[in-house]
């Protein structure tokens, strides 16, 4: 993309057309010219298969899929259940990886970075259905928390550490962050709202017994204020992709903005120019079957991991918070690892290459997707749970709360001069640390868990839900 003075890539473009004789492309018309594939080398299907197939060695794994399921069906131990379905998953979050990177060349920088953000949530997204679906409710709030933490603190710490341990200082990716992190604020306030509210109601009686200011009518009351903070959530959500991949404009949607840092025009231009190995049809046949595969071996994956909660009677907050979403995201983080020695490795032996540095990559997509999690897959599981008759809400322990506010405070401040170092990150994972040190010992909030049971408030206080965990 050589400098032409002053002149913007949407005057280029424009000149170009008039000299052609033709008229300049409509959003609508430049979005579906790239996407069909037009202005670049055709791929075949066959092709697309056999790139799809020999895409990685690690495409090996898939043989665990059927093994995974038949030792769920057929009952061959938790542990082994467990095993397999966790080596399964592996190959599936390496085709989304893939798959996401190939959309992206069809699709644009910023419109491909919302798939990959998105098929990297989508093992998360999964397991907070299916625990939507069980009804177990305050578990789904919970891992909903530790998801957002662990996309908020360890990710991006562990990524600082090892990458600041070669350099002084790294260069975190500017476009978008003031945003991002708007948007994060926004998300974990509306959380903090409904947990002063409740904690404002008159819950308890003399400090010893729930009165009964604790009943059907209040939980009824926060599910409307939930639902319609879903609602609002969404739009923000959905507004923001529209300010991003449509800027205020004429015809300015999938172009790069003027403003746009020089790195990011410049990954543009590279992907304009890149040939891809698959058709955007055969990808999007690959990514809907590799979503139900990992929709199916997700759900077996959560029924064998819940046998280590029975048996070693772990607290449901710790379970929730650190575990879950630890297992769910140790497929895609053992691709990493396996990807970052690969590349370290080649550098040792082969003096000169150098590793990738995937620090600043990683720390935009894990923010990203805590972002997501937060205004769209939380508000869509509370709504969903409406649909299908679930009293989800989005009233919150007050626990889970405080400590997304804590992160997002030490998140906003990490990352607001757009430069981190090693001593930054190991502060980010010993925060994490520290929560799930914290979260082992603690018992949870009882009269959030009441308000959450899926039977009414009289029968749970009957039952005596606080014996449940």
């Amino acid at each position: 993309m050589a400098s032409q003075g002053s002149i913007s890539d949407k005057e280029m473009l424009s000149l170009a057309h008039a000299v052609s004789n033709t008229p300049p492309l409509t959003s609508k018309g430049r979005f579906w010219q790239r996407f069909s594939g037009r202005d670049r080398r055709n791929v075949g299907w066959w092709e697309s298969a056999r790139a799809i197939f020999f895409v990685s060695w690690i495409n090996s794994l898939l043989i665990f899929i059927p093994l995974a399921w038949a030792s769920h069906y057929d009952d061959w131990g938790h542990r082994t259940t467990f095993s397999l379905c966790f080596l399964a998953i592996i190959p599936l979050e390496k085709l989304f990886d893939w798959g996401g990177e190939q959309m992206t060349m069809y699709l644009g920088k910023g419109l491909g970075d919302l798939v990959v953000v998105t098929l990297h949530n989508a093992v998360e997204a999964t397991l907070a259905i299916i625990l939507l679906l069980k009804c177990d409710l305050k578990l789904l709030q919970s891992t909903i928390t530790g998801v957002v933490l662990l996309h908020l603190l360890l990710i991006p710490g562990t990524a600082f550490f090892t990458g600041g341990a070669r350099v002084r200082e790294q260069m975190l990716h500017p476009h978008r962050a003031q945003l991002n992190l708007t948007l994060l604020t926004v998300g974990v306030l509306a959380l903090t709202i409904l947990a002063a509210f409740f904690a404002a109601t008159d819950i308890n009686n003399n400090g010893s017994e729930i009165a009964t200011a604790l009943s059907d009518k209040v939980r009824g009351d926060f599910l409307r204020i939930s639902r319609g903070f879903a609602v609002i959530l969404l739009v923000i959500y959905v507004g923001s992709l529209f300010y991003l991949h449509d800027p205020p404009g004429a015809n300015n949607a999938f172009m790069p903005h003027p403003d746009d840092p020089a790195e990011v025009r410049r990954m543009e231009y590279e992907l304009k120019e890149a040939k891809p190995e698959v058709n955007p049809w055969a990808c999007l046949i690959l990514l809907a079957i590799t979503v139900a595969l990992t929709g199916v071996t997700a759900e077996f994956l959560v029924d064998s991991i819940e046998f280590v909660r029975e048996r070693d009677n772990i607290e449901e907050e710790w379970f929730g918070i650190i575990l879950l979403p630890i297992v769910s995201f140790s497929a895609d983080a053992t691709i990493a690892v396996t990807y970052f020695t690969h590349h370290l490795l080649k550098a040792f032996f082969r003096s000169s290459l150098k590793p990738q540095r995937p620090e600043s990559l990683a720390q935009a997509r894990s923010i990203d997707m805590s972002i997501q999690f937060l205004l769209f897959w939380m508000p869509f599981v509370t709504l969903l749970g409406w649909w299908t008759n679930k009293p989800m809400s989005m009233l919150f322990d007050l626990f889970e709360v405080v400590l997304l506010v804590g992160a997002c405070f030490l998140v906003n401040y990490v990352t607001a001069d757009a430069k981190t170092n090693w001593a930054e990150g190991s502060i980010l994972i010993a925060f994490y640390a520290m929560i799930g040190l914290s979260a082992w010992y603690y018992t949870g909030q009882n009269e959030v868990r009441i308000v959450n049971a899926c039977t009414s408030v009289a029968t749970a206080l009957l039952e005596g839900v606080e014996d449940s965990h």
